[in-house]
């Protein structure tokens, strides 16, 4: 019998963070990876791929410079995760809908040349997406199930507007990505927990998101 992979992190772990947990609603790109349909109508996305794909991105992320990594978030709770692990890896971090002409108009304020981009979600960061596409820049992306996927390289699925499954998910890419680079060795050399990714309640009642 073939040796079961081992995962990036426990089942246990990503179901209690709501991590597969979807919406009612499917885009073509979004299909294959529903794993099936609960009572009430949400879908469950596959965790394997979710796994599988987490791994992935974090050793593409870690192939680039981390200067020219621009990782993106808009909604508000993964605004929060999304910055800390561009603050961990070094990468630039961009707050918000993007104005046009970010990576394509060398005039406008802000304007950065990224050679690779993670989006936290395709809806409200379209944006990036479209400038990405236009100048041939490989997007990693988050994707709910009703998510479009045009212009996605690297599509990670899972539910990108839970708190809890965005702190999770942001934590373990950080993790990921600092074992790829060598920069730790193992898990246990990883200094921050979960809860530092987490948006936290005063973030919003301070208007920080």
């Amino acid at each position: 019998m073939a040796e079961e992979k081992e995962m990036t992190a426990n089942r246990e772990d990503y179901l209690k963070v709501g991590i597969n947990i979807a919406t009612r609603t499917k885009s073509a790109g979004m299909k294959k990876f529903i794993y099936k349909t609960r009572d009430d109508g949400l879908y469950l996305l596959d965790l394997d791929t979710i796994d599988s794909r987490i791994g992935a991105a974090a050793k593409m992320i870690a192939s680039y410079d981390p200067k020219d990594v621009v990782i993106t978030a808009s909604r508000l709770y993964a605004i929060t995760p999304a910055e800390k692990f561009a603050g961990i890896i070094g990468a630039r971090f961009l707050k918000g809908r993007l104005a046009p002409g970010i990576f394509t108009n060398p005039h406008k304020s802000g304007f950065t040349e990224p050679k690779l981009i993670m989006i936290s979600d395709t809806r409200n960061e379209k944006q990036a997406v479209r400038e990405a596409s236009m100048i041939n820049i490989p997007v990693i992306a988050l994707c709910d199930t009703d998510n479009s996927t045009k212009f996605v390289d690297l599509i990670i699925p899972a539910n990108n507007r839970g708190r809890r499954s965005l702190a999770f998910i942001y934590y373990l890419l950080s993790r990921e990505v600092l074992k790829a680079k060598g920069e730790i060795k193992g898990n246990d050399e990883f200094k921050y927990a979960v809860d530092d990714f987490e948006a936290k309640l005063e973030d919003r009642v301070q208007g920080r998101q």
